[in-house]
């Protein structure tokens, strides 16, 4: 009974507005096909072919290659852009941790606690002067 089964094809129909975003997307330079093939789970060769129906700069009769040069660079420059970022928080977070605690401090030493009581009125600076 089970050599009778037979398995399936499922085939997907994309609209032609979606094949041409693909390639842009392609074009830009944003995405490979190999991470389009995985973020859109698209079958790379169906990538391909609208590459080569849809695309302003393939000519008929020319050939897509990637570089994995350049796929190499791009993924350095977004792990060096990552780096960044990661030192950019990281200093962030030692100023807000600066701060804090010196609102600690500012609470033990002067008693006013400044996180909770939002709502005291600014200073106009002559409450500590003498009066003539």
């Amino acid at each position: 009974m089970k050599a009778n089964l037979q398995k399936i094809r499922k085939k997907r129909v994309y609209a032609e507005d979606f094949k041409k975003e693909i390639v842009s997307i392609f074009e830009s330079g944003k995405l490979s096909v190999i991470q389009i093939e995985k973020l859109y789970n698209i079958n790379n060769k169906s990538i391909y072919d609208w590459i080569y129906k849809y695309s302003k700069f393939n000519e008929k009769g020319s050939r897509v290659v990637e570089m994995k040069a350049s796929n190499i660079n791009k993924i350095k420059e977004l792990e060096t852009r990552l780096q960044e970022l990661e030192r950019i928080v990281g200093q962030k977070q030692i100023k807000i941790d600066y701060l804090e605690k010196l609102i600690e401090i500012a609470d033990k030493e002067l008693g006013a606690d400044i996180k909770k009581n939002s709502n005291i009125k600014p200073s106009n600076g002559l409450d500590n002067t003498e009066k003539n």
